[in-house]
C-alpha cells in the first residue's frame, strides 16, 4: 500500500462505509422535500435543506452514494475513484463545500504534463511547441465562442497546429468534456474558466463526497419510477413505497431525463426536454492497471499525454496519490466505440497503449486492471454534460427554470461555467434547495429581503436608518 498509511486507508473506509444515516422506506413517506439522486448535487441540496430545519429524504437508485463521484476500495484494496477524480478549482471551492473541514488529505496537484513522442518524452522543444499550440488552439475556441454563434468547436481551430493537431484535438475535446470537438458547442468552452489550481483526495475524491452526506436520510438502492406534480403536492413513486412532498429536486442525469427511466405525469414540458436532450453526456472512463514498483519511471500524479495521429489515443494518470494505480483515461466517439466492446477490450487496448510509449515490459509489469463503464451504468448513462453546436446554448438556463412551481432539477449539467465538475453539481444542488425552500416558505424570497420603496421613503425623510 505504498504512499497511504493504513490510519487514512481505514479514514477513506470509514467516510465511504458509514457516511449516511440510512432509512427503512415506508408505505407512504410525508416530507418538505424530496430529493432523487444522492450523488454531488443531492447531497449539497439535502444538506441545505437539513440546515433549514425541514423533513427531507434522499433517495439513491444505486447501491453508494456519490453518482458520478464515487471511490471504491475493493477492486485494488485501495483508494480508486470510479468517477471524479480531479479537484478543479480548488481554491474557488464553494464555502461549506465537501472540501470544507472534511479531514481528509487533499493536496495540490502537479502543474504540466509528460509528452510521449512514440517510445520517448518530448524534447524541450517539442514541449514547447505543443504548449504554444494548445493555447493557441483554445483561446481561438473561446473567441469564437464569444460571439452570436454556437458553431462546433472543431471548427474554430488554427490551421497551423501541425503534428500536434490529434493530440489537441483529444485534450480539449474529449479528454477535458467527453466529447470530440466536432460535437461541442464552441460557446460552451468559452463560458468554461480555466481549469487550474487543482488539487487530488489521497482518499479519493468519491470519499469526500460520501463523508459529506453523514447523517442524511439516505435511501439507497430506491430507483424512483414515476414523479406525480399536477397537484399541490409531489408524489414519488419508489418500488419501495411512495414519498410525498411539498417539493422535489431531481438530480438525474440530462440522459436519464431524456431516456425516460423516470415517468412524469404530467410529462415533462418538451422545452426541458429538448434542453436535456441538447446537454446530452459525452463517454469519459477509467482504465486502471496496478503496476507495482514503478516500472515506467514516472512521479507521482504524473499526467501523460502523446503526439498521436488519430482518435486512437488516450491520457494516463500514473502512480495515483504515490499508489501504483495508473489510470488510463479514453473519452470522447474512440471511448465510447471502445467502451462497447467490453471491458477486456478496453484493458486490451489501454496495456497495448501504455506499451507503445513505455516498452513492451511495461505490459507485463500490469498485476491486476479495471475498467470502467459509466454508458453501461443504467442510472447514469455516460459521464459529463457538454453543450451541443447551436441549440445547446441556452439549454442550461433552461433547466434551471421549476417546474409546476414544484420541481426543480439539479446537477452539474446546470452550471453555466462550472458544468462537468463537481463544484458545478454542488452550487447547483445548493441554489435548487434555496428555491424549494423559498417556494414552501422556509426561506424569503429575494424580493421580500429588500424594503419597499415607500419605506425607503419614509426612511430617507427621516434622514436614514434608526
Amino acid at each position: 500500500m505504498s504512499g497511504l498509511s493504513r490510519r487514512s486507508f481505514l479514514t477513506a473506509s470509514a467516510a465511504v462505509i458509514a457516511a449516511p444515516s440510512l432509512v427503512r422506506a415506508q408505505t407512504t413517506t410525508d416530507v418538505d422535500v424530496v430529493i432523487i439522486g444522492a450523488g454531488t448535487a443531492g447531497i449539497s441540496a439535502a444538506r441545505r435543506i437539513s440546515a433549514a430545519g425541514r423533513r427531507l429524504v434522499l433517495l439513491e437508485a444505486m447501491g453508494r452514494l456519490g453518482g458520478r463521484c464515487a471511490t471504491d476500495l475493493t477492486i485494488f484494496g485501495i483508494p480508486f475513484d470510479l468517477g471524479a477524480h480531479w479537484i478543479h478549482r480548488f481554491d474557488g471551492n464553494p464555502p461549506g463545500g465537501p472540501t470544507s473541514n472534511s479531514g481528509l488529505d487533499i493536496y495540490p496537484a502537479p502543474r504540466g504534463q509528460v509528452v510521449r513522442v512514440g517510445p520517448r518524452s518530448a524534447r524541450d522543444s517539442e514541449l514547447e511547441n505543443f504548449v504554444a499550440a494548445l493555447v493557441r488552439a483554445r483561446r481561438a475556441i473561446v473567441d469564437a465562442g464569444r460571439g452570436a454563434a454556437n458553431a462546433p468547436a472543431v471548427r474554430a481551430l488554427p490551421g497551423d497546429l501541425g503534428a500536434w493537431r490529434a493530440t489537441i484535438e483529444f485534450v480539449l475535446g474529449p479528454y477535458a468534456c467527453g466529447k470530440d470537438l466536432a460535437l461541442i458547442s464552441t460557446g460552451d468552452i468559452a463560458r468554461m474558466p480555466e481549469r487550474d489550481n487543482d488539487a487530488f483526495c489521497r482518499q479519493g475524491y468519491g470519499a469526500l463526497i460520501a463523508k459529506s452526506a453523514a447523517g442524511l436520510p439516505v435511501q439507497l438502492s430506491t430507483p424512483v419510477t414515476r414523479i406525480e406534480w399536477d397537484r399541490g403536492s409531489v408524489d414519488v413513486v419508489t418500488a419501495k413505497g411512495s414519498v410525498r412532498a411539498r417539493a422535489a429536486i431531481v438530480t438525474a442525469s440530462t440522459n436519464v431525463l431524456a431516456s425516460g427511466k423516470i415517468e412524469f405525469k404530467p410529462e415533462l414540458p418538451k422545452r426541458q426536454l429538448d434542453a436535456a436532450a441538447a446537454l446530452s453526456l459525452g463517454s469519459y472512463d477509467h482504465v486502471a492497471l496496478d503496476m507495482p514498483r514503478n516500472p515506467l519511471g514516472l512521479q507521482r500524479d504524473d499526467l501523460v499525454f502523446e503526439q498521436s495521429s488519430s482518435p486512437r489515443t488516450a491520457a494516463l494518470l500514473a502512480n495515483v496519490s504515490g499508489t501504483s494505480l495508473h489510470i488510463v483515461e479514453v473519452a470522447g466517439d474512440f471511448g465510447r466505440d471502445l467502451s462497447t466492446k467490453g471491458r477486456a477490450a478496453m484493458i486490451e487496448f489501454a496495456s497495448d497503449w501504455v506499451a507503445s510509449l513505455f516498452g513492451t515490459s511495461a505490459k507485463k509489469a500490469i498485476k491486476r486492471s479495471f475498467a470502467t463503464r459509466w454508458n453501461e451504468e443504467p442510472f447514469v448513462l455516460g459521464a459529463m454534460s457538454v453543450a451541443a453546436p447551436g441549440g445547446g446554448a441556452d439549454a442550461r438556463k433552461i433547466l434551471v427554470e421549476p417546474i409546476g412551481g414544484r420541481i426543480w432539477l439539479a446537477g452539474e449539467a446546470l452550471h453555466e461555467t462550472q458544468w462537468g465538475t463537481v463544484n458545478g453539481a454542488w452550487d447547483s444542488g445548493q441554489r435548487a434547495a434555496e428555491a424549494a425552500l423559498r417556494q414552501i416558505g422556509a426561506l424569503k424570497k429575494p424580493e421580500e429581503d429588500r424594503p419597499s420603496q415607500r419605506s425607503r421613503q419614509r426612511r430617507g425623510r427621516r434622514g436614514g436608518d434608526d
